[in-house]
């Protein structure tokens, strides 16, 4: 869907690196820029299959890596090349670290107008944190994440996954396509702006709406849902499930399975009622629970149409028939690894009015995989800036770049 799209990626880490693989994903074709030392994550393990850190492999498919020193003059000025001839540049420097080298939105805008340039910050661009770091853990603490998370009277955790990031993301890529929609009906670029932090804000969704409504800040709940009850994990005899019970009709059905219909009686009647006596009702729901199979109890509640999940490994998440009925494990060709699985997109399942597949998703076994450390360097400045074979190595000697030897 994104083929011709040119995406020069001058990110690290995961955000940024995130935003662009889901454009590289969509057909997209995306040149990650790295120092000679190399995206951060490349040394984030274990593990380290054949020395490439899973991180690494997680946020970098089907891209192009191209190794410049953007600290010597001839590495800088062939960045600002490619960023002339870029329809969307993904950066991910502090606040005003690229003006030095040029590489700063107005400088890029005056070559290149019709960029479509996307800022990811900690903080953002303005206010009195702009020109800190911002890293995922500490903008779960900093946000008002984390103070929500864990089990009551316990300490603070954070998410086991950098979801701040991810998120953010997300939200880059949705604006970057929408800065392209725009440039098509009135033919200029834009500059992005997006921070981890506003991320982190706007999708707390309603704990930060009731937060605004009621001045409280959320209490810890567990894996408990702040406005429904039950909605959270429980025991059973022999592992755990999640109730995601949605309504009172639900519930009456669930006390019909635990044997217990009474419970479904008086002020448990109504989700409102169960809300505000969670204290009680929950530890009498975990008793009766305890006493019940995981399988007796799934089995039970899916008959009832109760919704109920056992609580999996990630390991048998991806292994699940539904997720090898949807392709969600791809493989394909590494040259140092050999074959390499992967997660596949979630925008890969697209169709067109007839129903044919708009063919996103790679043949079996023939994903793309993310390069290796400057694997593209020398291709990639052929191909976009014409550079001969003896100018690629002239500035291989100087330093300027970084080219991979087969």
């Amino acid at each position: 869907m994104l083929e011709g799209l040119l995406v020069l990626d001058l990110s690290r880490v995961l955000a940024g690196p995130y935003c662009t693989q889901l454009l590289a994903d969509l057909g997209a074709r995306v040149i990650k820029v790295e120092s000679p030392a190399g995206d951060d994550t490349r040394r984030w393990g274990p593990p380290y299959p054949a020395g490439e850190s899973g991180y690494y492999l997680s946020v970098n498919r089907g891209k192009e890596s191209v190794v410049v020193d953007l600290k010597t003059p001839r590495g800088s000025e062939l960045v600002r090349a490619l960023a002339r001839k870029a329809d969307v540049i993904v950066e991910n420097f502090k606040v005003g670290d690229l003006q030095r080298y040029g590489l700063d939105y107005a400088s890029v805008a005056a070559t290149n107008p019709r960029a479509v340039y996307v800022s990811i910050t900690g903080y953002g661009q303005t206010g009195p944190r702009a020109h800190e770091a911002g890293y995922d853990g500490a903008m779960q603490a900093f946000s008002g994440l984390m103070a929500m998370l864990g089990e009551p009277g316990r300490a603070p955790v954070k998410l086991s996954v950098a979801w701040i990031d991810v998120l953010t993301g997300v939200h880059a890529a949705v604006g970057a396509l929408a800065a392209l929609r725009r440039r098509e009906r009135v033919g200029e670029g834009a500059h992005l702006d997006v921070s981890l932090f506003d991320v982190a804000l706007a999708s707390q969704v309603n704990q930060a709406q009731n937060t605004l409504i009621t001045g409280r800040a959320p209490s810890k709940l567990g894996s408990a849902h702040p406005n429904i009850v039950p909605y959270q994990a429980f025991e059973t005899a022999d592992g755990a499930v999640v109730l995601a019970v949605g309504n009172d009709r639900q519930y009456a059905s669930l006390c019909q399975v635990l044997g217990r219909p009474e419970w479904a009686e008086g002020e448990y009647a109504t989700n409102d009622g169960r809300v505000a006596d969670r204290a009680r009702l929950v530890p009498m729901l975990q008793e009766r629970l305890l006493e019940i199979t995981t399988s007796d109890l799934l089995a039970a509640c899916n008959d009832a149409k109760v919704p109920a999940t056992k609580v999996m490994g990630l390991n048998e998440a991806l292994a699940e028939p539904q997720a090898v009925a949807r392709g969600m494990v791809v493989s394909g060709q590494h040259p140092l690894i050999g074959e390499l699985q992967m997660v596949a997109s979630p925008l890969w399942k697209a169709h067109g009015p007839n129903g044919q597949p708009l063919e996103l998703e790679p043949e079996a076994g023939n994903a793309p995989v993310p390069p290796l450390l400057g694997e593209d360097t020398a291709a990639v400045l052929a191909r976009e800036l014409g550079l001969s074979e003896a100018e690629v190595a002239d500035l291989a000697a100087s330093g300027a770049i970084g080219v991979r030897q087969p």
